[in-house]
């Protein structure tokens, strides 16, 4: 049987809806309406799918759409997987989205926000991710956690020179199928493009 990564990002949370910024996994930041109807959806598109195990960050919100998402699959165990969490943005945590992203045009990748880690820093760290969820014993795993981990898997497996691109808006509960293969792939991607000069 072939081996099947299904990454997810979470339903939409409260602070998308306000267009804010969260990396603190102690926050609890809920589900919108929406979010919850998103994760039911997400269960139902993976409903077919013989998943023997579900990885979550510690943010509650990656929590609350696998347990929705798998409400009627008790057989799968839910399992915490920090090296996943959002990045850490430190000062910024609850700041206007657009504050965030000036800040990151603004800096290199290597540059850590202040108080938190840096975007390199974070690729590394899902490089590793996706490195423990291929070395583990699951043959079919779905992961929910963040837009930016889904995102740096999409282009580091389709080999692009960037971490952000051509892949960039990723939608709050679709899954996204990798195969062995293509989880290596993203595992090269990422860490050759954070290694690649600015």
């Amino acid at each position: 049987m072939t081996r099947l990564f299904v990454l997810a990002r979470h339903g939409e949370s409260v602070l998308n809806f306000e267009r804010r910024v969260n990396g603190d996994p102690s926050r609890d930041v809920p589900l919108t309406e929406r979010g919850e109807e998103e994760s039911r959806r997400l269960g139902q598109q993976v409903s077919q799918v013989p998943l023997d195990a579900c990885v979550h960050t510690r943010f509650p919100r990656t929590r609350l759409t696998a347990e929705i998402a798998l409400a009627e699959r008790e057989d799968v165990p839910l399992l915490v997987e920090p090296l996943l969490d959002d990045i850490q943005i430190g000062d910024f945590d609850g700041a206007p989205v657009d504050e965030y992203r000036a800040w990151k045009r603004a800096h290199a990748r290597s540059d850590p926000f202040p108080g938190g880690e840096s975007l390199d820093d974070a690729a590394r760290r899902y490089a590793e991710a996706f490195r423990r969820l291929l070395a583990s014993k699951h043959r079919c795993v779905l992961a929910v956690c963040h837009e930016i981990p889904v995102r740096y898997a999409l282009n580091g497996a389709a080999g692009s020179d960037s971490l952000d691109g051509p892949a960039h808006e990723i939608a709050n509960a679709v899954p996204y199928l990798f195969d062995e293969e293509a989880l290596e792939r993203a595992v090269e991607g990422i860490l050759r493009a954070v290694r690649m000069p600015a």
